[in-house]
């Protein structure tokens, strides 16, 4: 029996739609648009393409986004100086500084001039060591895991005393996405390139996320029957049939297809989520600074929120709707009609 795919773009739809009707409740209800402050260094295309796509999105949804466009010849006060200006604009409530910049740019010190208040990407030491804390709660999460953790709970694949593995520890993804399972009551252990024996380890995982960056390097007979796997490798390989002479694959061998219950597309998995998920902060960040609980898809399982199941409340006290895919499909059916 092949694997239920875990369908990122149809989810990430999902979650669009949810984001356009809740940011037109905060903006009836409290006359506030959410705003995100987008830095653009340089004329790197890909760079100017990420930001494109996200500002589309931002509009879909119904939050304003301010353009700070620098010459690639800029220097780091510069950076600053543009970072300073959205920090003390109220009209924004998340800033996005689009990496990499510059070698000639300190990264680290532009990226730690963001507020706490408006860090989108959830980066900062104080989001990531609240997101290590049993009993605290980020402000914004690291965009990617957050997708991973959406997928799961939206497809209602059980996180809470199960088996998790992590292959790769890395800051953006592997680290914090550990740290959101062990949030959902899961038993996680995290790989590295210094592990022994990955296939012995990933062969207990009820869950496997993998986000090593080397293509099919995850084989099916590595999986245990009936897992969940989510791909977060983006592998670019040669194709000379393809158009542009290479295709996209991901870390996980297609064989797993036949082995895994669950398992995300490559392309059309986590990459549209990660997308969505910086939506989703952007408008919890907007909550936050009106004094707002967070909506109820930002909630981690186990002690930390609802189930993945669980419906939570609206502003205006009314159900929302859960989050499995049906669910999904008849919000997208309502908000069409």
């Amino acid at each position: 029996m092949r694997a239920r795919i875990l369908d990122g773009t149809a989810t990430a739809k999902a979650i669009r739609c949810e984001l356009r009707r809740e940011v037109a409740m905060l903006e009836a209800s409290h006359g506030v648009r959410p705003g995100l402050g987008v830095v653009l260094v340089g004329e790197r295309a890909d760079s100017a393409s990420y930001v494109r796509t996200k500002t589309k999105v931002a509009a879909e949804v119904g939050i304003v986004v301010n353009d700070t466009k620098l010459s690639s010849d800029c220097s780091t006060e510069d950076v600053l100086r543009a970072v300073r200006a959205l920090n003390e604009d109220d009209a924004i409530h998340g800033i996005l500084v689009q990496l990499p910049l510059p070698e000639a740019i300190d990264e680290q010190r532009v990226l730690s001039s963001i507020l706490v208040e408006k860090d989108v990407d959830g980066f900062s030491a104080e989001n990531v060591g609240k997101l290590s804390l049993k009993g605290e709660r980020p402000l914004a999460r690291p965009c990617t895991p957050a997708g991973c953790i959406e997928l799961l709970r939206r497809y209602d694949v059980p996180m809470t005393s199960k088996r998790a593995v992590v292959l790769g520890r890395s800051n953006i993804v592997g680290a914090p996405v550990a740290a959101m399972l062990t949030a959902c009551d899961a038993t996680v252990t995290l790989c590295h390139s210094r592990s022994v024996d990955l296939d012995k380890i990933c062969r207990d995982a009820d869950i496997l996320v993998s986000a090593m960056g080397k293509p099919h390097f995850v084989q099916a007979s590595w999986l245990k029957p009936g897992c969940a796997v989510v791909d977060v490798g983006i592998n670019a390989v040669d194709d000379p049939k393809a158009k542009r002479g290479y295709r996209l694959v991901g870390d996980v061998h297609p064989d797993a297809h036949d082995v895994a219950a669950f398992i995300t597309p490559v392309p059309g998995g986590v990459g549209p989520m990660t997308i969505a998920m910086l939506m989703d902060n952007v408008l919890n960040l907007t909550r936050h600074s009106l004094d707002l609980p967070p909506r109820g898809a930002f909630l981690l399982g186990g002690e930390s929120g609802a189930g993945p199941s669980s419906p939570g409340k609206d502003d205006a006290g009314g159900e929302q709707k859960e989050g499995t895919p049906l669910a999904a499909e008849r919000l997208l059916r309502s908000s069409s009609s």
